[in-house]
């Protein structure tokens, strides 16, 4: 398929022993009647630590008992807010598609057919150890047959469109600078590792042992395929893998929006990529003749190019064996998907077991079928009476920041203008999309899980190929409604709040306001502001990149990021590794601005008045509570080094952090010099 690694790159997501959850014994997202989820207010205060001064570590205050009494389940890389609603998610997204899988009245053909179809084959782990590894052979021996580099380039191109990881792939999003087209874009890829610095930083102690097992981990998987000298040839594509590290953009360089965006004609690939036989490449890949071409990191594809044409023939097929395997080891015989968990799960995330099949199954429904299981999802899970509600708070929050950008002391006024008028443009998408995808082209049989994702992958290929050479479709959603999670699109100048995020404790009908305001008005205040930030200004009220702030602009704003980067880099979630400042700081800056335009948000709803105390606490403490507490989180050791590296977001448990800059959590809690957090007024960042 084509993976929206491109569009992952572009938009900006919020968020990563189970939690006692409300004092009144209910789960997640469920609600006595008139009850909040949480507590008697919202906020579950069996969770907060009050031996804690806020003022020295208010993540620990908020959920410090919590954080203490709170297990990992074994087959999780770490627990927090949102896995908890996924888990929650999962359970209900697992009734549907085994009513579905049940069902003797879904007609052929429907999307209940296919939902139930595709989940009963995944489900049917007897089957698939028998069939053995006979549904990788027609690609293994095509792999084999490759007897020229561009035949390599052919299928480097149709493992792209079978949804194999290569090192060059495409994805299709809107052309930044024509965003009522289409553009294909070209960008790098092909590592098994999470990100080149597990394969460069050789002082890391850390990536040193996961680089010696990962070579184990190819051999392993190369000898189930049927290969013969694995060692050696693990070795080799380790190497390989390195190299093409070694020409990888970093995800700092990644995120700048205008040095991602080089248009290059089909002749101008060949010219300026040489190494690749792009004509090859295209036709493997099918990719079509009408459509703008974006190259996203041109070095890293010249680099990666040259390896194609100087790297042993051999040594690729090996690579591509590899990474066929890997990429579909869910759907092969038990042998595969455990040692492939015995790497991903246990090496690089340090989950001790599994997930069991049935919370697999349901993955996999969700990536071949999302938005179908999201129509049967919102029937019954998401009542027009909560859409209306977020809309609401929705609505409170676009006033606040409309009143916030008027007050900016760093923004020229002729740029506030533009910023307003770019506001007044927004589209903020709450719940589900108004029309959910087709899936009548998808096959999907009862006896064939291979098959199934196979088939899945090409279509969702097929399906953003065929919609490159047509009219931008701004309806369309990034995620689905059972996804617990949100992100801002600049180039569609619009937030995105699926329904499953929309639950205690972002969101509680049932709830204090101003813990509702805390959560979720904060994290729609950060997607919100990713249209005003760093990046989002490189793109003006229609979605296009076009940078609409003066000079001065640029550098007052840069005043405050330098600030940010260096608050943040301080940092040390594990020892000798500290926050990567410059990588962060987009989301950094997001849960700055959430905070407060939040805040300004909830002010505003009070209508002059005070809030009333509630068991002790104010309404600003309530507020401040309802943010720290949305980002309680425990990681294994192996998950956070990786989320360190590669996770444009700062570490859950680390996020409630930002209130350090908000004079009015200073008030709120009596936070005086001398503690930890504490910093000077003149200190605060007040970017917002």
């Amino acid at each position: 398929m084509i993976r929206r690694a491109f569009l992952a790159s572009l938009v900006a997501a919020a968020l990563a022993q189970p939690a006692t959850y409300a004092q009144n014994g209910a789960a997640p997202g469920s609600t006595a009647s008139g009850a909040p989820v949480y507590g008697r207010f919202g906020v579950d205060t069996a969770g907060m630590d009050p031996s804690v001064d806020p003022g020295d570590d208010f993540a620990a205050y908020a959920n410090g008992t919590w954080q203490k009494t709170t297990a990992i389940p074994a087959d999780r890389s770490n627990w927090g807010t949102s896995t908890i609603l996924t888990d929650q998610a999962e359970q209900r997204v697992r009734g549907l598609v085994e009513d579905a899988a049940g069902s003797q009245q879904a007609s052929k053909g429907s999307a209940a057919q296919k939902v139930g179809d595709f989940y009963t084959a995944f489900m049917d782990e007897a089957a698939i150890d028998k069939a053995g590894r006979s549904p990788l052979q027609p690609y293994l021996a095509a792999v084999a047959s490759i007897g020229n580099k561009g035949q390599l380039s052919r299928a480097i191109g149709f493992a792209d469109r079978n949804g194999v990881n290569v090192p060059i792939r495409t994805s299709v999003t809107s052309d930044l600078k024509n965003n009522d087209r289409y553009a294909l874009y070209v960008e790098q890829d092909g590592l098994g590792l999470p990100d080149r610095d597990y394969y460069l930083d050789e002082k890391n102690e850390r990536f040193a042992d996961v680089r010696a097992k990962y070579v184990q981990h190819v051999a392993a998987m190369l000898t189930l395929a049927g290969l013969t000298d694995t060692a050696t040839k693990a070795q080799a594509i380790v190497a390989l893998e390195r190299k093409i590290a070694e020409a990888h953009w970093t995800r700092v360089e990644s995120r700048q929006m205008d040095k991602i965006y080089n248009p290059v004609t089909r002749a101008e690939l060949a010219t300026k990529f040489p190494g690749l036989d792009w004509n090859a490449y295209i036709t493997g890949a099918q990719l079509p003749d009408k459509v703008s071409i974006i190259a996203v990191q041109p070095s890293a594809l010249a680099g990666i190019a040259q390896l194609v044409a100087n790297e042993p023939l051999d040594v690729w097929k090996d690579y591509l064996v590899f990474h066929i395997v890997s990429d579909y080891a869910s759907v092969l015989p038990k042998a595969f998907v455990d040692e492939d968990f015995a790497f991903n799960g246990k090496v690089l995330a340090g989950t001790p077991e599994p997930r069991e099949r049935w919370r697999r199954g349901v993955d996999q429904v969700n990536e071949a079928l999302g938005e179908a299981v999201g129509q049967l999802y919102v029937a019954k899970y998401f009542p027009p009476a909560a859409k209306a509600k977020a809309d609401e708070l929705v609505h409170n929050l676009l006033a606040a920041m409309d009143v916030r950008l008027q007050n900016l002391t760093w923004m020229a006024p002729e740029t506030k203008v533009k910023a307003r008028a770019k506001l007044a443009a927004f589209t903020p998408k709450i719940g589900y999309p108004d029309k959910f995808r087709d899936y009548s082209k998808l096959d999907v049989k009862r006896n064939d899980a291979f098959g199934n994702l196979r088939r899945a992958r090409e279509f969702e290929y097929e399906r953003e190929l065929t919609k490159s050479t047509g009219p931008v479709d701004r309806g369309e959603w990034e995620m689905t409604p059972q996804t617990v999670n949100a992100y801002a699109n600049p180039s569609m100048n619009e937030i995105v709040f699926p329904a499953a995020i929309l639950q205690a404790p972002y969101f509680d009908p049932n709830a204090d306001p101003a813990v509702n305001y805390g959560g979720i008005g904060a994290v729609i205040g950060h997607e919100l502001s990713h249209h005003f930030d760093d990046q989002g200004r490189k793109f003006d009220a229609k979605g296009a990149l076009a940078d609409w702030w003066t000079p001065t602009d640029v550098e007052r704003f840069k005043a405050y990021t330098d600030r940010v980067v260096q608050q943040y880099s301080e940092y040390e979630p594990l020892p000798g590794k500290h926050v990567n400042g410059e990588l962060t700081l987009g989301e950094n800056m997001a849960d700055l601005a959430g905070v407060m335009v939040a805040y300004d948000a909830y002010r505003i709803s009070l209508h002059g008045q005070e809030a009333p105390v509630i068991d002790g606490f104010t309404g600003d403490q309530r507020f401040f509570l309802g943010w720290a507490q949305v980002w309680r989180r425990k990681y294994r050791d192996e998950a956070l080094l990786r989320q360190i590296t590669t996770d444009p977001h700062t570490a859950s448990h680390f996020r409630p952090y930002v209130v350090r800059n908000i004079d009015a959590w200073y008030a709120a809690f009596n936070v005086q010099p001398g503690r930890k957090l504490y910093l000077a007024p003149a200190d605060r960042v007040r970017v917002w």
